[in-house]
């Protein structure tokens, strides 16, 4: 009988200790973009202090072939690039990143990000003119690295190959090096504190059948009519779609609205179906100052936690998630 009763305890323990690895993840978007300008190594920093487990980087490429971090291929939205270099755009008028050199981008300061008409996309958040600067892959790499080591953590890092046609279109093949970064530090691997995402399907295929990629690859749900990439999101919201993608990935990231309807307070299946393939479900964008109507920050975290029961969320406000999930425990 104590046999058994060693044998119960110690399988009640295993359950136990699956539930705490299980816990989700905090992914900060774009670093602690609710706070400071997105993307910068400050807004990482910041991230990192407010209990981040992974910090998000968009990477698109410069004219030398660095990758930086940045959310879009454009320039002028997040930095005073029309000042700088006013006549440096293209035909159609925007600033490409790809062709300015990574020196010429350094010599941009990163502002809050802004609309056509150059107002801030969001009011209320972070609106001073502190000379922030535009950061490469590697020296957030080498952050997150060096504040791990001091710290005792393993914060990871989740970077996102931004428009791999386009760039392709324009002779650079940001997957190939992203790839070749993500091996020079050893981290190209099943095991490493690393997610790969993307929205372009072929190029999540082309990642990994092709390049022979082994990290933990997240394929990312946009709606067709945002142009994203040449993918048929509506097709791989499904169950054929799905199986598609657990083929060579290990999750999605879908947008908050097609894993919930916010109208009618009910899920739409997506989470149950990306389960039946073994999928993680890391949705976006958890923002607190853009909440569905009649919803706060606190009833939207129990949707995403407790009704849901995503894997993981992105968010602006790490400082907001990761206080609700201690209060959890």
């Amino acid at each position: 009988m104590l046999f058994k009763f060693q044998l119960t305890c110690l399988f009640l323990l295993i359950i136990f200790s699956n539930q705490v690895l299980a816990k989700p993840l905090v992914i900060a978007h774009r670093g602690a973009s609710g706070y400071l300008p997105e993307h910068t190594l400050e807004a990482a920093i910041l991230a990192y202090s407010q209990g981040a487990d992974y910090i998000e980087q968009d990477l698109v490429l410069s004219k030398d072939l660095v990758p930086v971090v940045l959310h879009d291929i454009h320039l002028e939205t997040v930095t005073n690039v029309e000042q700088i270099f006013p006549d440096r755009h293209r035909p159609d008028g925007r600033y490409y990143a790809l062709d300015f050199t990574l020196a010429e981008l350094q010599r941009l300061n990163v502002h809050e990000r802004t609309d056509a008409n150059g107002k801030q996309v969001f009011a209320n958040r972070y609106s001073g003119a502190s000379p922030f600067k535009i950061a490469t892959f590697e020296q957030h790499i080498n952050l997150i690295m060096q504040l791990n080591r001091q710290f005792g953590r393993e914060v990871g890092i989740y970077p996102e190959i931004k428009s791999p046609q386009w760039h392709k279109q324009n002779g650079a093949d940001i997957s190939k090096i992203t790839l070749q970064i993500l091996r020079k530090y050893g981290v190209d691997n099943q095991d490493s504190w690393v997610y790969v995402q993307c929205f372009d399907f072929a190029e999540t295929q082309r990642l990994r059948n092709e390049l022979n990629a082994k990290v933990k690859i997240v394929q990312l749900l946009a709606d067709n009519s945002w142009n994203e990439s040449t993918s048929d999101y509506n097709y791989l919201r499904t169950k054929q779609g799905l199986q598609e993608i657990a083929k060579v990935a290990q999750g999605i990231g879908p947008w908050l609205p097609q894993l919930y309807d916010f109208a009618q307070r009910t899920p739409t299946g997506l989470r149950a179906d990306a389960k039946a393939e073994g999928l993680l479900v890391h949705p976006y964008t958890f923002r607190k100052d853009d909440l569905p109507i009649g919803i706060n920050s606190n009833i939207s975290l129990d949707i995403l936690f407790k009704e849901l029961k995503v894997d993981g969320v992105f968010t602006d406000f790490t400082d907001v998630v990761t206080a609700y999930l201690n209060q959890q425990q």
